[in-house]
């Protein structure tokens, strides 16, 4: 839980830090805004993917689901710096299915933290395979890191991609480019 009054703190002493005083007309507030917008921003500490993915339905359907361009905001933690993207979620159910917005919750329990991408996406497919015991979980997220693009080495426009495979995605070739080609069908036909 995000404690506001010491973000307050730290918000003011990083504003002195940099030469600025805290009190002048445009700062003044600052310090309240930004422990409100942690509050939001680190939501997912207080969040488990159980109270999203615990819901399930009976499906016999057990061929491939895929959830893409699940959009997500981040912190990275080593610069608590933004990374945002799309997470793209497949699964292979095993007689039960989640709703789809349950899907994007779970990523929203990750992203919602102080994170690093790699971590993020195993943290995903760990808690499908966990709550739903699918065959077999994919996960692939891409993101742009402000780290990366607006400091430091500025490469703008640079993405970063993760990929995690579980179960019956892990070894498996036919699968996995299957993942692929659905993933890119869009793109193909609007060339």
């Amino acid at each position: 839980m995000v404690d506001e009054g010491k973000v307050k703190e730290a918000v003011k002493l990083l504003l002195e830090g940099i030469g600025e005083d805290p009190e002048r007309e445009g700062l003044k507030d600052t310090p309240d805004r930004i422990a409100r917008m942690y509050t939001e921003l680190m939501a997912g500490y207080e969040d488990h993917p159980s109270n999203h993915l615990s819901r399930t339905f009976a499906a016999e359907n057990n061929e491939i689901v895929l959830e893409k361009d699940i959009v997500f905001y981040s912190m990275c933690e080593h610069h608590m710096m933004p990374f945002f993207g799309k997470a793209h979620i497949a699964y292979i159910p095993n007689g039960k299915v989640v709703g789809l917005s349950k899907l994007a919750r779970c990523v929203e329990t990750y992203a919602r933290r102080l994170q690093i991408q790699e971590k993020m996406t195993a943290q995903i497919a760990d808690a499908m395979m966990e709550e739903l015991n699918p065959q077999g979980v994919m996960i692939l997220v891409e993101a742009e890191h402000l780290c990366m693009t607006a400091r430091g080495v500025k490469k703008p426009g640079s993405k970063t991609t993760t990929v995690v495979t579980r179960g019956v995605f892990q070894d498996n070739e036919r699968l996995q480019d299957l993942f692929f080609k659905l993933l890119n069908r869009k793109e193909e036909a609007e060339e």
